[in-house]
């Protein structure tokens, strides 16, 4: 994968792929899918600045799979991949 590092209190996903079954057992097409809220990150940012210029801690980690905000974030195609940069803001828990 291309090299990306973002800049600030952004973080860099990949949306882990959608189930393909409802749960009623119906195989959906890729039009019919949601794009999934679950994601793994990729990347940290530089990270943040309170208002006393320290600097703030992220709270997910590299490898952390997390639920993500359905419309946040920027696509970018990174050799053939779509991944997001969001605003750790945007990130709404941590699955474990």
């Amino acid at each position: 994968m291309a090299n990306i590092k973002p800049l600030g209190p952004r973080v860099l996903v990949k949306r882990l792929e959608a189930d393909a079954i409802s749960a009623g057992g119906i195989v959906l097409p890729d039009t019919a899918k949601e794009k999934p809220q679950e994601a793994e990150v990729l990347c940290l940012g530089t990270g943040g600045k309170d208002e006393k210029g320290k600097l703030i801690d992220f709270t997910v980690k590299v490898g952390d799979k997390v639920l993500i905000s359905k419309y946040g974030g920027t696509e970018v195609k990174l050799d053939g991949e779509e991944v997001l940069i969001i605003n750790e803001a945007d990130i709404l828990g941590i699955v474990g």
